[in-house]
């Protein structure tokens, strides 16, 4: 199993893109992989024949575990023993009898001798949801281990016994028809990005001491700036958007203020030389952080280019780790759906994300006079462990700055 990202620990055999036989040439695509950022096809440094598939579509893996073997390339695909296939016939006779008891001294995955029953991780979660016995299923895969496909060849041929139950009789209900009073239970198993996002989430919640500071900025001149910069834009360019703008100020402030664009790893402080300013954006089922790379160096086009391109990729799931990885600071903007205000939690290996709300007219003192103004809440979630409450502030209200005058956005 390969690492195809910098916080990868396991993966997922999603499909073989080579059989057993295939000859092999280094860049070959062999298999896709879902990461813990994105589903990939995985291409081989290695050149040769595909001598032997040794994880199934469907399993679980983690870094470093034996997925296939290629041997040397003679110009012919090494010969490989197949099993003979069965008939149907034979086949149907072959099916295992169903248990006639179940003996309760054992446990719902092991067979009469005791030995466990060897099933891949998909293949027991399919048993279980189709209330299939697996110690009554006969395995397909390498050394008898039972997959998916038998699974679902079982389950079409009602060959294989249901499921022992493990809960005393009548016990867990609150309704007859088996809904509790919660009403029917849905269980969804999360894929590999929802499993990194619950875990670094809780991670960043409970080892770093998040503090917020919330401040309120005047969008008047951006908003003229913007619709000006649309005036003079030609058909077809790209026009930068508010959160464009957001990221090139947060950009030019990280570059001033060293510590808001750095983390606190082990117990130092790690400071980056480049300014990379993730972006979040809702992907189906999940958040993902895609990355702008030297936003302090990008003009607004550049950065809406970027932005754009990358947020495309993560909506159609062709975006790659690399353009994942690598963030020091972090934007994450809901006032598109209308949200005024909120506290985001800090992605690991950064000192603070800012929350950014929705753009209101509302009415403002100026100069002793009521007036309309165009006002955006801006959050900042800050690492206390190396970003203190006035350097946050400073940080934040030199963001506030170069927002309100857009002009030096442009220099």
């Amino acid at each position: 199993m390969p690492r195809l990202s910098d916080s990868m620990e396991e993966g997922t055999i999603l499909t073989w893109l080579k059989q057993v036989g295939d000859q092999i040439a280094v860049g070959d695509e062999l298999v896709e992989i879902e990461t813990d950022k994105a589903n990939m096809a995985y291409e081989s440094d290695v050149a040769g024949t595909l001598q032997e598939i040794l994880a199934q579509e469907g399993e679980t893996l983690p870094i470093g575990s034996p997925i296939a073997r290629i041997g040397e390339s003679n110009g012919q695909p090494e010969a490989k023993e197949e099993p003979a296939a069965e008939s149907e016939d034979s086949a149907e006779d072959a099916s295992p009898p169903k248990p006639s008891h179940i003996d309760a001294s054992r446990g719902p995955d092991e067979r009469d001798d005791g030995e466990r029953v060897k099933a891949s991780p998909l293949a027991r979660r399919l048993a279980e949801d189709k209330g299939l016995d697996l110690k009554a299923l006969h395995g397909s895969g390498p050394g008898g281990r039972i997959i998916k496909h038998d699974v679902e060849e079982a389950e079409a041929s009602g060959s294989a016994a249901p499921a022992p139950s493990t809960e005393p009789e009548g016990a867990g209900t609150a309704t007859t028809g088996g809904a509790t009073a919660k009403g029917e239970t849905e269980v969804q198993e999360p894929n590999k990005l929802q499993q990194t996002i619950a875990r670094r989430m809780a991670e960043s919640k409970a080892t770093a001491p998040h503090f917020y500071l919330t401040i309120e900025v005047d969008m008047g001149k951006a908003v003229k700036a913007r619709a000006a910069i649309k005036a003079a834009t030609k058909e077809g360019d790209l026009v930068p958007s508010f959160n464009d703008m957001i990221v090139k100020a947060c950009a030019i402030a990280l570059r001033e203020f060293p510590k808001a664009n750095g983390a606190y790893r082990d117990s130092r402080f790690e400071l980056y030389s480049r300014v990379n300013v993730g972006v979040a954006v809702a992907a189906e089922g999940a958040l993902v952080v895609p990355t702008v790379f030297d936003a302090d160096r990008k003009g607004l086009r550049q950065i809406a280019a970027d932005t754009r391109a990358v947020a495309a990729k993560v909506r159609d799931g062709s975006v790659t780790p690399p353009e994942l990885s690598g963030g020091t600071f972090t934007v994450s903007n809901l006032g598109m759906y209308g949200v005024d205000e909120f506290d985001a939690v800090i992605n690991m290996g950064q000192a603070a994300i800012l929350a950014v709300g929705a753009i209101r007219e509302v009415p403002a003192v100026r100069d002793g006079e009521v007036v309309p103004a165009q006002l955006m809440k801006a959050t900042l979630s800050c690492d206390h462990r190396i970003l203190y409450g006035a350097e946050g502030a400073e940080f934040l209200a030199r963001v506030r700055q170069l927002l309100e005058e857009p002009v030096s956005l442009a220099l």
